[in-house]
């Protein structure tokens, strides 16, 4: 049976998972650390009548699989995923023109937290990642995405091959980020776009890089001959903003 819920820890990822509005089943605090922004935290719990149950650093480090958990974490409900109309309304809804990442083979947890952070920062619309090949919501997702996975529209799919025809015949032009192709700030990105961006060993897949109406570069200046994928999302996601709200 699929898993319901999902384990939030970290102080800024519990905070912002209050921001969400999404259900939260209850809070554990590590015994004893009731300063600072925990207190905050264990009030907007009491207000939203939320259990508080208090527990002690080894069954939290156990829990959290990590002692990084800031001594709080949170047993929230599944973050629902949407569909690609959804993502398309949100951009309407905002009045602009869709701005949307896709995920190719991203399965470390922590470069797709950070990838959703950079993203969500950029006011990027949404991100599609697919259900196979793909890191999963998990807790390091969100604990990495220092709580942006909690504000950004996430769509599975079955194949983003499919995903990126649907794409364009709704009007999006697709770039897919590799080296060799066209610098990132001479292409103009206030057009209704996808990014694909792949993992840091393969890449952008040859199929999907086949669809795409661009390949965007980023240049290399020193040694090494790509950028982490966050990285590259944060360079790509914000020259879009750039170009879109100062040009």
């Amino acid at each position: 049976m699929e898993n319901t819920t999902s384990l939030i820890f970290g102080r800024n990822a519990v905070m912002e998972l209050f921001k969400s509005g999404r259900d939260i089943d209850k809070i554990l605090i590590q015994s004893g650390d009731l300063h600072g922004s925990v207190l905050k935290l264990i009030g907007m719990a009491h207000e939203r009548k939320i259990p508080v149950v208090k527990a002690d650093r080894q069954k939290l480090d156990a829990l959290c699989g990590s002692p990084a958990h800031q001594g709080i974490c949170a047993y929230a409900a599944m973050k629902e995923y949407v569909e690609i109309e959804d993502i398309l309304e949100i951009a309407k809804q905002r009045g602009e023109k869709p701005l949307i990442i896709i995920a190719d083979d991203i399965q470390d947890p922590h470069n797709l937290g950070a990838l959703m952070r950079c993203a969500e920062g950029a006011g990027v619309h949404g991100i599609i990642v697919p259900k196979r090949r793909s890191a999963a919501m998990s807790e390091t997702v969100y604990k990495s995405s220092a709580g942006a996975a909690e504000h950004i529209a996430v769509c599975r799919v079955a194949s983003l091959s499919d995903t990126v025809e649907k794409l364009k015949d709704a009007g999006l032009w697709i770039f897919a980020a590799e080296a060799g192709g066209e610098r990132y700030d001479k292409l103009d990105l206030t057009c209704a776009a996808a990014i694909i961006l792949g993992s840091e060993g393969e890449g952008v897949g040859r199929l999907l890089k086949e669809k795409s109406d661009y390949i965007i570069s980023i240049p290399m200046y020193g040694k090494v001959n790509s950028l982490n994928v966050s990285a590259a999302a944060a360079v790509l996601c914000y020259e879009a903003a750039r170009q879109r709200k100062f040009d």
